[in-house]
C-alpha cells in the first residue's frame, strides 16, 4: 500500500510565496476592480539584456539545423560555461577548477539537493530569518522534528537569530550543527557580511568538522567597499563551504533557470577526506540530474562576458534604484528599514506593535500594496515585512506613493 511521506506532511503550512499569493487572490476576488501594486515575491521584471538574448537566439539558430543541433551536454555544465564561471571568480581572487564548478537549473533546487550527499541524521543550522527553502527542504528531507507552535520552529533545527543590533547578521551557534545554511546579501533582510563575520563561521566549520552552505544569488548586488562577494575570499573556506549561486536576479533568469554550484575538492568533514564530496555530488548530477539546457547556457555564457556582464550589471543598478525609492520612501512615512543597498530588499519593521500579517493586510487593505510578512521566513522575522524591488519603476513608485498617501 503506498503512503505519503511522514516528513512533508510535516510542514506546518504552506509555502510561504504561494500563501501570499493565495491571500492575495482572495483579497482580489472580495474588491474586483481594484488593481493590486505588488512589491512581494522576488521575481524579476524587466526584460533580458539584448546581447543575452542575441545568444540564445544563435543558440536556438544551431539547434534548427541538422548539422549543427546538440543533444545531451555534460551533466556537470558546458565547458565553456565551466570557464566563464571560474573567470568570474578570479576576479576576486579565488582560484577554482573547472571540475569544483557544477551548473544546474537555479540555486533554490540545489539548495534542496545538496542534502542528498550528507548524512541523514546531519544537525542543520540555519540563519533566522533566511529563505524558507532552506528549512522546508529539510523538513521535507526528515532532517527535523515537527513544528513547535511555542518556538514558532522546528525541532531539530539549529536556529541562529539575527535581529537589528547585530545588522541581522547572525553569530555561529552555541551547539554542534553539521550543515550551516547562510546567505549574503541576505534574503530577506538585505544585510551583508564583513569578512570578518565570515571568519567566525569558517573557523566554526573548521573546528566542528562542518559544511557552510552558502548561497551568494545576490553577490553582484554588492556595492559597498570590502564585503566579500564569495565565501571563498575568506581564508580555509575551501576546506568548509559550498556555494550556491544563480543568474535569476543578475540577468533576470527567474524564468530561463540556471545556476551554479561550487563544491571544492578540498572540502572536507567528518568521515570524508578532501576530494570525496567532490566526488560524491558528480555522482549526484550523473544519476539524478541531465544537465541544464543548453540554450540557457549560451545565455549564461553571453552574461558572463565583458558585454554581458555591463548590461546585466545596468539591469541590476535598474533594480537597486528600485531599492532607494521604496526605501526612502517607506522612510518618509516614518517606518524603520533595513537593507536596500546591497540588495533588492528592503527590510522594514512593522509599526504600532503590529504582526507580519496584520501589516501584511493593512497594507494591502488600505494601499493595495502586496509585501511578504517576515514571520515567514523564521520566527525571528516576526514584526517585519520583506518589500521587493523587483517591479517596473512606474509600478514601484505607484505602490511607494499610494503607502505614503494610505497608511
Amino acid at each position: 500500500m503506498a503512503r505519503c511521506s511522514e516528513y512533508f506532511m510535516r510542514l506546518s503550512s504552506g509555502y510561504l510565496f504561494p500563501e501570499v499569493a493565495r491571500r492575495t487572490k482572495a483579497w482580489q476576488e472580495k474588491h474586483p476592480g481594484r488593481s493590486i501594486l505588488r512589491l512581494g515575491i522576488g521575481n524579476t521584471t524587466e526584460a533580458l539584456p539584448p546581447f543575452i538574448v542575441t545568444a540564445m537566439k544563435h543558440k536556438l539558430d544551431l539547434l534548427s539545423d541538422r548539422a549543427t543541433y546538440t543533444g545531451y551536454g555534460d551533466e556537470q555544465g558546458d565547458a565553456p560555461l565551466r570557464e566563464a564561471i571560474c573567470g568570474r571568480y578570479s576576479a576576486y581572487g579565488v582560484n577554482l577548477k573547472m571540475n569544483e564548478v557544477f551548473v544546474s537549473d537555479g540555486a533554490k533546487s540545489d539548495a534542496a539537493n545538496i542534502q542528498a550527499i550528507f548524512s541523514s541524521d546531519s544537525i542543520i543550522a540555519v540563519q533566522d530569518p533566511s529563505y524558507p527553502v532552506y528549512v522546508d527542504s529539510n523538513v521535507a528531507s526528515g532532517h527535523t522534528g515537527c513544528w513547535n507552535e511555542g518556538k514558532a520552529g522546528y525541532d531539530g533545527i539549529v536556529y541562529m537569530p539575527a535581529y537589528a543590533d547585530t545588522g541581522f547578521v547572525a553569530e555561529p551557534p552555541k551547539e554542534h550543527a553539521d550543515l550551516i545554511y547562510l546567505c549574503f546579501p541576505n534574503n530577506p533582510t538585505g544585510a551583508v557580511a564583513t569578512k570578518e563575520q565570515l571568519k567566525l563561521f569558517v573557523d566554526y566549520a573548521l573546528e566542528h568538522k562542518s559544511v557552510i552552505i552558502f548561497d551568494a544569488a545576490y553577490s553582484d548586488y554588492i556595492k559597498t567597499p570590502g564585503i566579500p562577494h564569495t565565501i571563498y575570499e575568506i581564508e580555509g573556506a575551501e576546506r568548509c563551504a559550498i556555494e550556491l549561486n544563480s543568474f535569476s536576479k543578475y540577468a533576470g533568469f527567474t524564468g530561463i533557470r540556471l545556476g551554479w554550484t561550487i563544491v571544492p575538492e578540498a572540502l572536507e568533514a567528518e568521515n570524508s577526506p578532501a576530494g570525496l564530496l567532490n566526488r560524491l555530488w558528480n555522482r549526484r548530477q550523473c544519476t539524478f540530474f541531465n544537465g541544464a539546457s543548453n540554450v540557457s547556457q549560451a545565455g549564461g555564457i553571453a552574461a558572463l562576458s565583458p558585454e554581458g556582464r555591463k548590461e546585466c550589471l545596468a539591469l541590476v543598478d535598474y533594480y537597486q534604484t528600485n531599492a532607494r525609492i521604496i526605501k526612502e520612501g517607506l522612510e518618509r512615512k516614518g517606518l524603520i528599514c533595513y537593507g536596500g543597498v546591497d540588495s533588492p530588499y528592503v527590510w522594514a519593521a512593522c509599526p504600532d506593535n503590529l504582526s507580519s500579517w496584520e501589516f501584511f493586510d493593512l497594507l494591502l487593505d488600505k494601499a493595495s500594496v502586496v509585501v511578504t510578512p517576515g514571520s515567514g521566513f523564521g520566527p525571528a522575522g516576526e514584526g517585519y515585512v520583506r518589500v521587493s524591488a523587483y517591479g517596473h519603476r512606474e509600478d514601484v513608485e505607484k505602490a511607494v506613493k499610494s503607502i505614503e498617501e494610505n497608511i
